[in-house]
Order: C-alpha cells, then sequence, then structure tokens
C-alpha cells in the first residue's frame, strides 16, 4: 500500500504571550519566556539544550495557521524530514525542512538556512509537503509503530531495520518517570517534555537534534505508561526552567523493547543535523499523491 502526501500551508508566527510576560520557574521567580515560538535566531541544531538563556528555545520558525481545525491538521499530517518552502515575503522562494512538532495550540517547527531564516517575517506564508504519517518502513515488525518521520530520512538518523526488530542510536535512555508537560496527549500532534532533575549527567551533554529513548513510554496513540515498551524520539527544543517540562522530545519509534533495540552513546551519537535536513531527497517512488 501507497502512504499518501499532502499538501499543507501556514504563517511564520510572532512569540505571542498574555498581559502579564512572567512565567514562574521551579523556583518560584518569575521570569520572560524569550525563544518561546516565532522565528528563532542564532540558534541551531546540535546546539546544548542548556545553551540559550530562554524558555523552551527551538531554532528555525514556528509555523501555525489562524484557523484552529487547520492548525491542528498541519500539526498532525506534517512529519520530521518533510519539505517546506517560502511562498510569501522577502524570502519567498528558500526551501528547508520540518524538524519538529509541538503541542498546546499546535506548532510545526521548521528549519531553514540561516540567511533565509534572517529574511523571514511573522506572517509570511509557508508551505508544507506533509507524507510519513502511515507510512512504514521495509521489514518494520509490525509491533513496531512509526510516526511524525518521513522514511526517507530514517537511514541518516541511524534508523536500521533487521530481520529480528530495529537498532537505533540515542545519545541515552531515560525513565518515563521524567515524561511531563504532553503525557496523556496524542503523540502525532504533541511533543513530551522530559523533566530532567538539575545537574543530570545526560541533560549536561543532550544537544537539539539528538534521539533519546524512554523506557517504559507507549506513545501510539495518546501518550502513556507501558512497561517493557520503549520510545525513540528527536530532541527538537531546549530546556525551561518551568516545573514538569525541559528539554521536548517528538516520539518517532515506538514498540517492545526486544523488537526496538536503542544502542545508547553518550560521547559519540550524532542525531538529526542541518547537514541530512539540507541533503537531496531521494525520488518519493511509490508515494499516493
Amino acid at each position: 500500500m501507497r502512504s499518501v502526501a499532502v499538501n499543507l500551508s501556514g504563517v511564520a508566527e510572532a512569540p505571542a504571550m498574555g498581559s502579564t510576560p512572567y512565567r514562574i520557574d521551579a523556583d518560584g521567580h518569575p521570569y520572560v519566556p524569550v525563544g518561546d515560538g516565532g522565528i528563532v535566531l542564532d540558534v541551531a541544531l546540535g546546539d546544548l539544550v542548556t545553551a540559550a538563556v530562554g524558555d523552551h528555545v527551538a531554532p528555525g520558525v514556528s509555523v501555525g495557521h489562524p484557523d484552529s481545525a487547520a492548525r491542528h491538521g498541519l500539526t498532525a499530517y506534517a512529519c520530521v524530514g518533510n519539505p517546506v518552502v517560502v511562498r510569501s515575503g522577502a524570502a519567498a522562494g528558500a526551501q528547508g525542512r520540518v524538524f519538529g512538532i509541538r503541542g498546546e495550540d499546535g506548532r510545526v517547527l521548521v528549519w531553514l538556512p540561516a540567511d533565509d531564516l534572517a529574511r523571514l517575517r511573522p506572517g509570511d506564508g509557508l508551505a508544507v509537503r506533509a507524507h510519513g504519517q502511515g507510512a512504514r518502513l521495509e521489514g518494520l515488525p509490525d509491533e513496531v509503530a512509526l510516526m511524525n518521520l518521513d522514511p526517507w530520512l530514517a537511514p541518516a538518523l541511524g534508523i536500521r531495520v533487521g530481520a529480528d526488530g530495529v537498532d537505533v542510536g540515542v545519545r541515552g535512555v531515560v525513565p518515563s518517570r521524567l515524561a511531563g508537560n504532553g503525557i496523556g496527549r496524542p503523540a502525532q500532534q504533541w511533543d513530551v517534555d522530559l523533566a530532567f532533575a538539575p545537574g543530570d549527567p545526560l541533560l549536561a551533554v543532550l544537544r537539539l537534534g539528538d534521539l533519546l529513548a524512554v523506557s517504559n513510554l507507549d506513545v501510539r496513540h495518546n501518550m502513556g505508561y507501558r512497561r517493557g515498551h520503549v520510545t525513540v524520539g528527536v530532541v527538537v527544543h531546549g530546556d525551561s526552567p518551568m516545573p514538569g517540562h525541559g528539554p521536548g522530545l517528538v516520539p518517532l519509534l515506538c514498540g517492545p523493547a526486544h523488537l526496538l533495540r536503542a544502542v545508547p552513546d553518550a560521547a559519540g551519537h550524532v542525531g538529526l543535523t542541518e547537514a541530512a535536513l539540507g541533503a537531496p531527497e531521494p525520488d518519493p517512488a511509490g508515494r499516493a499523491g
């Protein structure tokens, strides 16, 4: 069976907040959440999740839609690796890729080359060729779910499907008790924040774009605890001072741990890179649309 591709549209968003700019951190102190949404400059995939002084900082541009239902459709259909074209404004014609999604109201996170991103302004239109939800990797066990990923990108992420399951390299494996904001939500529209304790050694080396595994977490539908399952995802935004929040993980694979094997490498892991997103996509033979 062929998976389906869909053309979608959205707009570059401006950061939004209420009548007061403050959020409250884990120690009860107010702060201004710089970098949570909008067009974020000078932050890149590969940066440490603790490097930027801000809140939920994601590189690139957050893309939404003024219609709420269309916004949720955009977030659900867009997958990591999907091609994006800027359709209006000074950066019209620039090409990028989806590298993640965010929950709450729903946002699609888009990487663009730095020069193009600098010309982008809130309100500029972008088009996404969405493909990946419902797709399968050849040989993938039925018990292992693939989501939020355009299959062409799987080899660049080191996802290896064999006769006895799937192996994938990750920065580390964390317990499901770290799952915070996003738990109980649909994984095709949300990321899940990982609430690391201060001083956690894995947090100190975790980078934007890293793959990370969460043990005993089942995200095939609404995200929740399930003993013996593992979820592997990509880190798409940085740390947060808010309690119950932290680096955001977009789920890509989920299944029984004996079939989905996460191989940790804290020192040498390379996850999703700008070079991978900028590489030409193979001819999408076999797709519908």
